[in-house]
């Protein structure tokens, strides 16, 4: 199967003006750090199902209201400590011990996927603003990754106070670039997170699907829901800077 697909209405892809990426799967295999995790998985099993539950409750938007886009960090530790029977500052403390504090233990190593820092480092000297959208804090991974220096903006959903698909985050990260969010196009591995939510906010999407696993365990059709999919960094790159006369 072909994975590349070409932009409906591609005089409106001359407009793009910045490119803006999840991480988590999207700029490294997901596995590398899996792999890694399952030793904490092990040792600490109802955590980490807390934290996994909590998790799908935030992205689907449970008790979000704009008066609590403040403090998302409370309410995830609010929903695990009801889920543990422990309190709320109990579970902030081993939320910043086992998720937050860790990510020098586990990331250093992992390899980015291949020619993608090839691909933003030409897309820069192209002219497109960079940045990056996690619902986990970036700016550790991204160091120890070997990307520190390169993106213009760097988010975390979290601290926005939303977790993607939520709007929340994708209107931050227009206003942290100063660009209307049809101008942006938001690269990401799951369908219904970085997709969707990217493309319901107004911006173009495109999927990286390296794997049957990196849709987000959507069906194939949904696929179509992207502007762009492709398997290696260099499609990626080919296809935006085609919009520049590179």
């Amino acid at each position: 199967m072909d994975y590349t697909y070409t932009m409906e209405g591609t005089d409106n892809s001359q407009s793009i003006q910045a490119v803006a990426f999840d991480l988590d799967g999207t700029l490294y295999p997901n596995y590398r750090l899996y792999s890694r995790l399952l030793p904490q998985l092990i040792l600490h099993p109802f955590f980490y199902a807390a934290f996994m539950r909590a998790r799908r409750r935030l992205h689907s938007g449970q008790n979000e209201s704009p008066e609590q886009t403040s403090s998302f960090y409370v309410r995830q530790a609010s929903i695990m400590a009801e889920l543990l029977g422990t309190t709320v500052n109990q579970t902030e403390r081993m939320l910043e011990r086992l998720v937050y504090g860790h990510w020098g233990k586990f990331f250093s190593g992992i390899k980015i996927f291949p020619w993608l820092k090839e691909t933003l480092l030409a897309l820069k000297g192209a002219g497109f603003r960079l940045a990056v959208l996690s619902d986990l804090p970036p700016v550790q991974k991204l160091s120890l990754l070997g990307l520190e220096g390169i993106f213009d903006a760097v988010l975390s959903s979290e601290e926005t106070g939303a977790l993607k698909p939520s709007g929340v985050p994708f209107a931050a990260l227009s206003r942290a670039l100063n660009i209307d969010p049809g101008k942006i196009i938001y690269v990401g591995n799951s369908l219904r997170f970085d997709v969707e939510g990217a493309k319901s906010a107004g911006m173009k999407a495109a999927l990286i699907r390296r794997s049957i696993f990196s849709t987000g365990h959507a069906p194939e059709r949904s696929i179509n829901t992207a502007d762009f999919v492709f398997r290696d960094y260099r499609q990626l790159q080919d296809y935006i800077l085609q919009y520049r006369g590179k």
